[in-house]
């Protein structure tokens, strides 16, 4: 076996993910030039090209891939052993890493982190949001969250909360200007603000009795920001499909109101998901009891 330190295979793996030798060296504390010159002595012992450069991105070889596939849980069940090491007996202590999309972090996990924080004072909680579907694994994280149609099969899946429901709103002035919709096919005539998803809108899904309608109204503005388009309905820009969660209060205050309530049935909040072929670590055990204790007495 190649003499290869350990910390320089972290590091490696750290830039493989986060593809950006800046973003690593930010995160650890030191210069980008440092980070470079590590994975460039990695390579040299171990005799290939890990990560392929440009002035404009990074990104692992094919080589490097193979090598993060199989480093990635390596380095998990490492960073494990040394928290459990230095830990107080009974006292969860480490870093949990949990991969959500932007809709659950703020709207399911976000109530959850202050408490959770202050119930265990020695975790380091990391929350990376990602739209797209990640290997949590491959990827370094301890979970992941997802809805139920997203779910990894070979994953335990734990539910974080309680239903959710979509909501399409519109400001007094937009209504006022355009006319209530009485039916989903209506809102082809009417201005919207579209969600992007991988460089695309995706269509509204409508249902009521059974019936599923999909629909691609015309878009006025297409973005991936919540808060612009959030801003943008209350202004009058268009009509916005989104999570209840984000808009109650404003239906609440008049700001905003809501159409079309009996086509968007609840559905199963997300759950928090992770493999169960492996070592549970204990500052994700601790979420996963915090999160079952908060369900109880909900």
């Amino acid at each position: 076996m190649k003499n290869v330190s350990l910390d320089a295979l972290d590091l490696f793996a750290d830039v493989a993910r986060t593809r950006s030798f800046r973003r690593t060296a930010a995160t650890r504390g030191v210069s980008p030039a440092t980070v470079s010159q590590t994975v460039k002595d990695l390579e040299a012992r171990l005799g290939m090209r890990l990560l392929n450069r440009t002035t404009r991105s990074v990104a692992p070889t094919e080589a490097g891939s193979r090598l993060l596939e199989k480093l990635a849980p390596a380095l998990a069940d490492a960073r494990i052993a040394v928290d459990q090491a230095s830990a107080e007996p009974g006292v969860p202590t480490g870093t949990l890493r949990i991969n959500a999309p932007l809709p659950a972090i703020d709207l399911v996990l976000a109530p959850m982190v202050p408490g959770f924080l202050a119930a265990y004072p020695q975790i380091r909680l990391e929350i990376v949001s990602e739209p797209a579907l990640v290997d949590i694994v491959a990827e370094g994280f301890d979970a992941g969250v997802r809805w139920d149609e997203d779910l990894p099969q070979d994953m335990v899946a734990v539910r974080l909360g309680g239903e959710q429901r979509y909501a399409l709103v519109a400001s007094p002035a937009l209504i006022a200007e355009y006319g209530m919709p009485a039916h989903p096919r209506d809102l082809m005539n009417m201005p919207c603000i579209r969600q992007t998803y991988n460089d695309r809108a995706h269509p509204w899904e409508f249902e009521r009795d059974g019936e599923v309608l999909l629909l691609d109204p015309p878009s006025r503005l297409v973005s991936m920001p919540v808060a612009l388009k959030h801003r943008a309905a209350i202004d009058g820009v268009g009509f916005w499909a989104t999570f209840e969660g984000y808009v109650a209060d404003d239906i609440k205050a008049g700001r905003l109101v809501s159409v079309l309530e009996d086509w968007f049935p609840p559905f199963p909040g997300p759950y928090l998901y992770f493999p169960g072929n492996r070592f549970v670590p204990p500052p994700l055990r601790a979420f996963i009891d915090y999160v079952k204790a908060r369900r109880s007495h909900a």
